[in-house]
């Protein structure tokens, strides 16, 4: 293998996260319930290091099938977590076997060589089967090198996988709109959305359920058309009181490339899912980092943050349908 350079995720120093610590508010509670198709939110978190939101991902557990949209930092962590407070053997880390990426985005894919490494180290007996956008073969690529060392450790004649040399692979498919994916259990069919760079959506069909995902992305009518009633809408969104708090740049990117609890309200009601939730909610932002001496400052001022009792009444006094404000380890 080519020695492949390694880039590294440096997230701005931790803020007070007075938003994270707020309660669930008063929206509907996950249920029990028969459905053969159960949505898992395993990190339902932003770029901001919230230790009680992990990265963005999702499960949708199909009887005994689990399929993964995208991969966060703490996927493998909270999947177990879901094995032993929830009970849904299904996201056993070996059993993680076909995942699907909205985009490349760090906060997405932070946690891939986890999902690599430790679905193979746990039992995985197949390489893992992945779906994304262009790119998505080079970023697994250079994974792979970067962990050149410690795949050539464990499958020597001495090492601890030597009996299982061929799971640590990666099958990456790089795709774009349409059916991507098909099996006895569900079709994935893959829609395009409003990003910063390549990105999708997912609408996942399984025997009693329909599923649409979203990602990160401004309003779109794609996603409207994916969902058109279906049984659960996944979408992200941002309060509207701390996207008029924050300063121009970001604003500017956020209008582009994100959606505001007042355009979710707005979307949702034009494609009438049975459930809206809401996941990857922004509410809290970056702190005011300034020098001081050869140390930074941290600048807690605590203006640029919201909560998610506010998130809930901004998208409530606008749209009438069932929603749920998502957080990790809900099951729906």
């Amino acid at each position: 293998m080519k020695i492949a350079r390694v880039m590294r995720y440096s997230a701005p120093l931790l803020m007070a996260l007075a938003a994270s610590a707020q309660p669930r508010p008063a929206s509907q509670p996950p249920k029990e319930h028969t459905n053969r198709t159960r949505v898992v939110l395993l990190g339902t978190g932003t770029p901001v290091p919230d230790p009680d939101r992990s990265g963005p991902a999702t499960a949708i557990v199909v009887d005994d099938n689990a399929y993964l949209v995208d991969f966060g930092p703490g996927v493998v962590r909270r999947a177990k977590e879901a094995v032993l407070d929830r009970h849904i053997t299904a996201l056993e880390p070996a059993n993680l076997k076909v995942a699907f990426v909205t985009h490349l985005h760090s906060d997405h894919t932070a946690g891939y060589p986890d999902l690599i490494l430790t679905g193979w180290t746990t039992g995985r007996r197949a390489p893992l089967e992945v779906y994304g956008p262009t790119g998505l073969q080079s970023m697994s690529e250079h994974i792979l090198q970067a962990y050149r060392i410690d795949i050539e450790t464990r499958t020597n004649p001495e090492g601890d996988q030597r009996s299982n040399p061929e799971s640590w692979k990666v099958n990456a498919h790089e795709i774009k709109s349409g059916v991507i994916y098909r099996d006895a259990k569900v079709t994935v069919t893959a829609f395009p959305t409003k990003h910063a760079m390549e990105s999708y959506g997912y609408r996942f069909d399984t025997p009693d359920r329909s599923v649409v995902i979203s990602g990160d992305t401004n309003p779109t009518e794609e996603t409207i058309k994916a969902c058109n009633g279906c049984d659960v809408l996944i979408h992200e969104a941002r309060t509207v009181e701390l996207f008029g708090k924050l300063p121009e740049g970001p604003r500017g990117f956020g209008a582009k490339n994100h959606t505001t609890s007042e355009q979710l309200a707005a979307l949702a009601a034009k494609a009438k899912p049975g459930l809206l939730i809401v996941y990857h909610a922004w509410i809290s932002w970056w702190p005011s980092v300034a020098p001081s001496g050869s140390q930074p400052l941290v600048l807690t001022t605590g203006e640029l943050h919201s909560s998610p009792d506010v998130l809930q009444r901004e998208i409530g006094s606008r749209y009438s349908g069932n929603f749920v404000i998502g957080r990790d380890l809900d099951v729906y």
